[in-house]
């Protein structure tokens, strides 16, 4: 039968949870959310595996006349991706380039007080990290955030939506060591196609899921 859609992000995450549960009850596992969108599918993944939650911020990199047209991404702790090909082909400057991802750093720098309240980054060396989106479109946020993520020596790297474009998940393959999408439609035609309800996350609510979640974990301060 033909996939339709979730009803909302939570559904969505206790589906992905579903495809996860392999990794329930593991001491060594930490969710990470991309906020907003993906947080509350994280918040259902890490209820789901009693696992720790926290947020990786990451921010798409739009083209200055098209914002909505990735030409790359940025994410917590410098990581930057840039597709070059593209920018040459558009005939983006330098100086624009910059300007953008000067703009998206302060938004990010901003997201990161607001979400994390002081409390510093979790320690991902020799964890597994699951990186969960409420959707995986062109994978560019993804990408940035696996590598990102990377750079802090987990054990493993598992990217995880409850959708995802199937040129994307195949691409992030290549990067991960695992991806899990539980639904890959074709033709795609964008995340929101794929949720009943698709209204936009608050920063209010990225803050309660966290806190609740800190609550609910053994390893929160």
């Amino acid at each position: 039968m033909a996939f339709e859609s979730f009803r909302d992000r939570k559904y969505g995450g206790r589906v992905l949870a579903e495809r996860l549960a392999n990794l329930a009850g593991r001491s060594d596992v930490t969710v990470l959310a991309l906020p907003r969108g993906g947080t509350p599918v994280a918040y259902e993944v890490a209820k789901a595996l009693h696992a720790p939650l926290d947020v990786l911020v990451v921010r798409k990199l739009g083209v200055p006349w098209n914002p909505e047209f990735a030409m790359g991404a940025i994410a917590s702790g410098g990581e930057r991706l840039l597709d070059d090909m593209l920018v040459r082909e558009l005939g983006i400057s330098t100086r624009d380039v910059e300007e953008v991802a000067s703009n998206e750093a302060y938004e990010l720098e901003r997201r990161e007080r607001v979400y994390r309240g002081g409390r510093p980054a979790p320690d991902l060396r020799g964890r597994v990290v699951i990186l969960v989106d409420d959707g995986l479109a062109t994978g560019s946020t993804m990408r940035v955030a696996v590598r990102a993520v990377r750079r802090q020596a987990p054990a493993r790297v598992v990217v995880a939506a409850p959708v995802g474009a199937p040129e994307a998940c195949e691409l992030l393959r290549s990067e991960a060591d695992e991806v899990v999408c539980a639904e890959m439609p074709d033709p795609f035609l964008g995340v929101g196609r794929w949720y009943l309800d698709f209204s936009q996350t608050s920063d209010e609510e990225v803050c309660r899921l966290l806190h609740n979640a800190r609550r609910r974990s053994p390893l929160s301060d």
